[in-house]
């Protein structure tokens, strides 16, 4: 009987450590949700790493997508040096000496004389062509071009010789003078280009380049401005073209003493094209 009561302990001991063992192995379906409810640090610092890496990622690329942009927009220098002369300068400034005409010449002229004047806008042609030449200037340089102008203030004491005598000394290939016209006739209008002729003894040689480079110049500055183009003149009695060694041309963007011309001249959006059509120009002479 012992042995029989025995026994039959010993199995429902048996049977109850299974029957315990099993509910011990057997995981809770919410413990998971638990544990991350309970280290929420955990979770949130694996995402935040995630969006610092995204950042950081975003902003590399963004970086080198700038100094990409960067370097394409950089001029390619073009080692071009270019001489632009604005005529004239204040009337306060005495210019009224006499200088040759050209090297070793017995005719004397003045050395600069005072220019034009807007008829209905009033604006001096010294201060039009200085503010043409200075944009001018800004715009080749960021085409690459070297530029040198022969003033750059409306006081600077230089005569029409001393001026091609700089663009000359400085190594310069063309010499631009910035010129505008005048008319006793008020119905005159649009643009010329003035060279020397191939006859004259002291700027023959550079006659025919001279002479493209106001053709490419003159085209393209009445094509962007809408100017009449009243072509290419020759003359042979310019200071500043007989003491150029280099060729040179005198840009007469239009007349002053036309309404219409003066007026555009005088506005900013039109001086813009202006502009822009002396620098399509100098880039349709070299090919560019």
């Amino acid at each position: 009987m012992k042995k029989g009561v025995t026994f039959f302990v010993f199995i429902c001991l048996l049977v109850f450590g299974v029957s315990a063992c099993g509910r011990e192995n057997v995981s809770d379906p919410s413990e998971g949700k638990k544990a991350s409810a309970e280290n929420p640090k955990t979770t949130d610092r694996s995402s935040e790493e995630s969006e610092q890496t995204s950042e950081q990622t975003e902003a590399s690329v963004s970086a080198e997508e700038h100094s990409g942009q960067t370097d394409i927009q950089k001029p390619v220098k073009k080692d071009i040096l270019i001489a632009i002369d604005p005529g004239h300068q204040s009337p306060d400034i005495d210019m009224s000496g006499q200088e040759p005409n050209a090297p070793g010449s017995g005719d004397f002229k003045q050395k600069s004389a005072g220019g034009t004047v807007g008829r209905f806008t009033g604006i001096p042609e010294y201060e039009l062509n200085l503010e043409i030449a200075l944009m001018l200037r800004d715009r080749l340089t960021e085409q690459g071009y070297d530029v040198i102008l022969t003033r750059e203030n409306n006081e600077t004491a230089i005569s029409n010789a001393e001026r091609a005598c700089l663009a000359n000394d400085a190594g310069a290939e063309f010499s631009l003078r910035i010129h505008a016209n005048g008319s006793e006739d008020p119905s005159v209008n649009g643009a010329m280009a003035l060279i020397g002729s191939a006859e004259n003894p002291y700027v023959g040689g550079v006659y025919e380049e001279s002479y493209r480079l106001a053709e490419t110049i003159l085209n393209c500055y009445c094509s962007a401005s809408g100017m009449q183009n009243l072509g290419i003149r020759c003359n042979d009695t310019m200071t500043g073209i007989n003491w150029s060694q280099i060729p040179v041309v005198i840009l007469e963007m239009g007349f002053m003493t036309n309404q219409q011309d003066d007026t555009n001249m005088s506005d900013a959006t039109y001086r813009e094209l202006m502009v822009d059509g002396i620098v399509d120009g100098i880039n349709a002479y070299y090919g560019f």
